[in-house]
C-alpha cells in the first residue's frame, strides 16, 4: 500500500473552501482556464517592470510540470529522493506560500531520461485535484485536505509502458470523465469516471507520446483529439470510439506540443519530421492540407489567432505561419537561447499581446500579427525552467528544480 503523508496547516480542519471548476478564471489546469493559453484576467503593468517582486519563495523538488492556481491555492508536483524516492502533490497558500498540505507516494524512476520529476500539470475541478506522475500514478485528491479519493498505478493495473522521458499528459476533464494518455495495453488513451475513478473506456493500441488530450467541436460535433507516437486520431468523447486516424511518423516518439484546432484546421507539429495540418469535417476523415519541415516544434504549444499560428520553431526562432496554406509570413525572432531544446511557455494576454516565459526565466511580451513581431518588453523574473507558470490577476507563480516563487509587479496581490 502506497505510503501517504499529509500535513495540514493550523486551522485547516473544518475549513470550507469553494474550489472552482476548470472554467475558474485563474489558472486551474494546463494551458489555462480553457486550455487555450489565454490569460483573461491579468492586470498588466502600465509600465514594463525592471523586475518582479518575490512575495514568497519555498523549497521544491524536481519537475517540469506546470503550476495550477484555483481560489486562494497553488498546486504543483515534484519529486524528492531523500529520505526516500517519492512524487509529491503540494498545495500552497497563494498569498503567502505557506504549505497547506502535501500528498506523497513512492516511485522508482530508474533510468528515466531527464528524470528530475513529474511532467504534468495538476487539474483542479469541483474541489478535486487530478494528477498524473511521470511513471504512471494517477490520483484524484481532495483539494482542501489532500486526502486521496481514488488512484491508479497505470503500469501495474493496465500494463502501461513508460516512454523514454516519462508520462507527461495533463489530465483533461471532459464532462464526467478524466482523460489521460498513459500508454496502456490497448489503451494508449484512457478515460476514468472523475468521481469514482472507474475505467470508462480505453482506446488505441499505439505507443504513448507526450501531449495531452484536446477536446474540440467540429461544426457542432465533439471530437477528442488524441495524438500518439504513431497517429493523429479523433475519438468519440463519451465512448472512446475511433472516428478517424492519420498516420504521422515520429522519430523518438517526440509528440510533445499539444495539437491546436483553429479556423477549421488541426495542426500537430514535432521536432524531427515537422508538421501536419488537417482540415476537419464533422463526419468522415480529414483532408490533409500540408505537411513537412517548414515548422518543427519541441515543447511549446503554438498560439493561434486570425487563421495564423505563432510558434517557436526549433531552428527559426519565433515564426508566423498561415494555418490553411502553411505559408511562412515571418520568422527569426529569438525568444529562446537553447539551440537543442528551445522553449518558451506562451500565452495570450487580456490586452491582445502575447507573453512568453523562456528557459532562462525571461518574461517577454510582444505584439504579434501576420505582418510583424514587435517586442514590447523583456525582464528576467527568476532562474528559469521548462515549466509553465501559474497566472492570476496580478501574480505569476513559477517553479524550477529547487524552489517555487510567487512574483508580482504590484505592491501586493
Amino acid at each position: 500500500m502506497a505510503a501517504v503523508r499529509v500535513w495540514l496547516c493550523v486551522g485547516l480542519m473544518g475549513l470550507t473552501l469553494e474550489m472552482c471548476r476548470a472554467t475558474d478564471p485563474q489558472w486551474p489546469q494546463w494551458r489555462g482556464p480553457s486550455r487555450d493559453n489565454v490569460w483573461s484576467i491579468a492586470e498588466l503593468p502600465e509600465r514594463w517592470p525592471e523586475k518582479l517582486t518575490p512575495l514568497w519563495r519555498k523549497p521544491l523538488g524536481g519537475g517540469y510540470g506546470g503550476v495550477a492556481i484555483s481560489g486562494d491555492r497553488v498546486f504543483v508536483m515534484d519529486r524528492q529522493t531523500e529520505p526516500a524516492e517519492v512524487e509529491r502533490v503540494v498545495s500552497l497558500d497563494l498569498a503567502t506560500g505557506r504549505t497547506i498540505w502535501v500528498h506523497e507516494y513512492p516511485v522508482r524512476y530508474g533510468g528515466l531520461d531527464y528524470g528530475n520529476g513529474p511532467r504534468a500539470t495538476p487539474t483542479i475541478d469541483e474541489g478535486k485535484v487530478y494528477t498524473l506522475g511521470a511513471v504512471g500514478h494517477l490520483h484524484c485528491l481532495d483539494a482542501v485536505t489532500g486526502q486521496a479519493i481514488w488512484s491508479h498505478d497505470c503500469v501495474t493495473e493496465f500494463e502501461a509502458t513508460i516512454p523514454t522521458w516519462g508520462l507527461a499528459s495533463s489530465p483533461l476533464i471532459d464532462e464526467n470523465r478524466v482523460v489521460v494518455q498513459v500508454g496502456a495495453k490497448n489503451g494508449c488513451y484512457m478515460a476514468f469516471d472523475r468521481v469514482r475513478g472507474d475505467v470508462v473506456w480505453k482506446a488505441l493500441p499505439d505507443r504513448a507520446g507526450y501531449s495531452s488530450a484536446v477536446r474540440i467541436d467540429v461544426e457542432g460535433r465533439p471530437q477528442l483529439i488524441a495524438w500518439t507516437a504513431e497517429h493523429v486520431t479523433a475519438l468519440e468523447p463519451a465512448t472512446g470510439e475511433l472516428l478517424w486516424a492519420v498516420p504521422f511518423s515520429i522519430t523518438y516518439d517526440v509528440a510533445i506540443a499539444d495539437p491546436v484546432y483553429h479556423d477549421g484546421v488541426l495542426l500537430c507539429s514535432q521536432y524531427w519530421e515537422g508538421s501536419l495540418a488537417l482540415k476537419l469535417r464533422p463526419k468522415g476523415p480529414p483532408e490533409k492540407l500540408w505537411e513537412g519541415k517548414r515548422l518543427r516544434l519541441l515543447m511549446a504549444t503554438p498560439l493561434v489567432r486570425g487563421g495564423y499560428a505563432y510558434a517557436l520553431d526549433r531552428e527559426k526562432g519565433m515564426i508566423c505561419i498561415e494555418l490553411r496554406s502553411g505559408k511562412i509570413h515571418w520568422d527569426g525572432f529569438k525568444i529562446s537561447y537553447d539551440r537543442r531544446n528551445p522553449h518558451a511557455a506562451p500565452w495570450w494576454c487580456v490586452d491582445g499581446t502575447a507573453s512568453f516565459l523562456n528557459e532562462r526565466g525571461e518574461w517577454i511580451r510582444a505584439r504579434l500579427s501576420p505582418d510583424r513581431y514587435e517586442e514590447v518588453g523583456r525582464v528576467k523574473v527568476f532562474g528559469g525552467s521548462w515549466a509553465h507558470p501559474g497566472l492570476t490577476k496580478n501574480m505569476m507563480v513559477v517553479r524550477d528544480d529547487r524552489e517555487i516563487l510567487g512574483l508580482t509587479w504590484k505592491s501586493r496581490p
